[in-house]
């Protein structure tokens, strides 16, 4: 069942409990640590510092100065074990050896309250261990990332940070190819079920989900177990979403990672980027969903690309969990204006799983035309209102061709970069993968000058292939215009300059029959010319 799970902050945050745990009978403390407990969250033990506490199901974590000391709670869940001495002191360096994969300068260590020879009780010092704490460094509450989020501080740097850190954290995590699987997202699904079941939602509702998660996980049974064979179920965070990822000096760290229960942590890396996307999404940030999906899979191969078929359902498991978590505080709250509103945000929250199993089409959207038109401008604007949450893959000429040449997105290349036969692969990637994309059920936008009519078929073609939709745009402006935001665009993946916008501008481009959009204005104008095209 979904309750609050520990984290270092000045206040309690809405945490979501382990994907197994929805419907779990209640545990049970085992062992008496009421000293521990008071000594740790004693001004005293701390230098005569302010504290402040949170108490959780499975913890108790005291603030106090620049530190945060976390004590696991002697209890014992069908998901979690802490009961014994020794399980604790297990999962305090478990926890910190985990934790410490991301986010290193927070998590410092572990340290024994400790029995002195005269009976007192000590933090880290010597004497006969009595319990364990994992100590960290106390972050502000403002540097939180779903603070940030609500005061509407998530900017494009970060998402894209975000998109990075999470990346490097799942390719350097070990394989884990004996759980994930169909198996394990089957188990999800009924836990979800009989969470939602004892949490009182509408039986029909919770019914609807199930047929339609069942009929998903049919679809794509053989996708995930496949992709476990293909080591992408590897060790994860297990509880990816914004309140557990914090800004340390300007650099998003996840932390708080599942260490007490292997099949949460281990599982496929699209299901654990799936609750920070999720997230997001809920909290009216999808164009920033969308830039961490895209980042994240930048350097992804088609075989990886076909993952996307098991997004939707990924999303609408982590919903239907953070029901549970919204349906839980509601139940615990004694006022009852905030209880209506969480149960509200609850219920809002399983439409929105639903939501995510009924995806809308996939569609392919090529945009053409020269340098400056703002090709790419319009597809990060278009992309994370088409197709499947989070929106469409922006597949970009100008980045494909630096990552099929080993080259960082900002290196300027010189005219070896811009040879036919390089063009010609760079072409046959960004159709590749929009391909995969497609194939899917994904959205996808194919962003390049697609100047040669031979180019412009064999993007269509692409959506032929798989029947999607496809919608041709393409771009004009005045030479004036574009003469002067290539001279002036700093900071971006293309390497056109004036001399090689003129010589586009003297191609022969055939008999265009995409749809020409005015994008000599404003790129809210041209975005609101493309949505009347697309009709999204």
């Amino acid at each position: 069942m979904a309750e609050p799970v520990p984290t270092p902050t000045p206040a309690p945050t809405s945490r979501t409990a382990p994907d197994t745990a929805p419907n779990s009978p209640a545990g049970h403390n085992v062992e008496d640590q009421s000293a521990a407990i008071a000594f740790l969250a004693s001004p005293a033990t701390h230098g005569g510092a302010a504290v402040e506490r949170i108490d959780t199901h499975g913890s108790v974590v005291v603030l106090a100065g620049d530190f945060a000391y976390k004590l696991k709670r002697a209890v014992r869940f069908p998901y979690m074990d802490f009961s014994t001495f020794e399980r604790r002191r297990a999962m305090c360096e478990a926890e910190l050896a985990l934790n410490r994969r991301a986010a290193p300068e927070i998590y410092l260590g572990v340290e024994p309250i400790a029995r002195r020879a005269d009976g007192a009780l000590a933090l880290g010092g010597l004497g006969q261990a009595v319990d364990w704490v994992v100590k960290m460094r106390r972050i502000p509450a403002e540097d939180f990332l779903d603070r940030r989020a609500a005061r509407g501080a998530f900017d494009d740097g970060l998402a894209l940070a975000l998109a990075d850190r999470v990346r490097r954290l799942h390719d350097e995590a070990a394989f884990r190819p004996d759980l994930g699987g169909a198996e394990g997202i089957r188990r999800v699904i009924e836990g979800n079920e009989r969470g939602l079941v004892e949490a009182g939602f509408a039986r029909a509702t919770i019914a609807r989900l199930r047929e339609a998660s069942d009929a998903a996980l049919r679809r794509i049974a053989g996708l995930l177990d496949g992709r476990r064979d293909a080591r992408f179920v590897r060790r994860c965070h297990g509880d990816l979403h914004l309140g557990n990822i914090c800004l340390w000096r300007g650099k998003p760290l996840p932390f708080d990672a599942i260490e007490f229960n292997d099949e949460i942590g281990n599982i496929d890396v699209l299901y654990d980027l799936a609750f920070l996307l999720m997230d997001l999404d809920r909290r009216g940030l999808r164009a920033s969903a969308n830039l961490v999906l895209n980042r994240y899979l930048a350097a992804a191969d088609d075989a990886e690309l076909a993952g996307l078929a098991a997004l939707p359902l990924f999303l609408a498991c982590r919903a239907g969990i953070r029901a549970q978590t919204l349906a839980a505080a509601a139940a615990a709250q004694s006022v009852a204006a905030a209880a209506a509103a969480r149960r509200a945000e609850a219920e809002a929250y399983l439409e929105l799983a639903l939501g995510y199993l009924t995806p809308a089409a996939p569609v392919l959207v090529a945009i053409g035309g020269v340098a400056g038109t703002g090709k790419s401008t319009l597809a990060k604007a278009l992309a994370p209102g088409l197709g499947a949450a989070p929106g469409a893959l922006h597949l970009r000429s100008d980045a494909i061709r630096k990552r099929l040449l080993g080259r960082r997105e900002r290196d300027r290349l010189g005219p070896e970069g811009y040879q036919p036969e390089v063009t010609a692969r760079v072409y046959a990637a960004l159709r590749g993968r929009a391909g995969a994309a497609l194939a899917a059920g994904h959205g996808a936008i194919a962003d390049a000058v697609h100047g040669r009519p031979e180019e412009r078929r064999a993007i269509e073609d692409v959506a032929r292939r798989v029947g999607a939709r496809f919608v041709g745009l393409w771009l004009e402006a005045p030479a004036g215009t574009l003469e002067t935001r290539v001279a002036t665009r700093t900071g971006d993946a293309s390497d056109a300059t004036v001399e090689v916008l003129r010589a586009q501008l003297g191609f022969e481009t055939g008999t265009v029959s995409w749809s020409c959009i005015d994008a000599g204005g404003r790129a809210e104008e041209s975005l609101a010319r493309a949505l009347a095209v697309c009709g999204a």
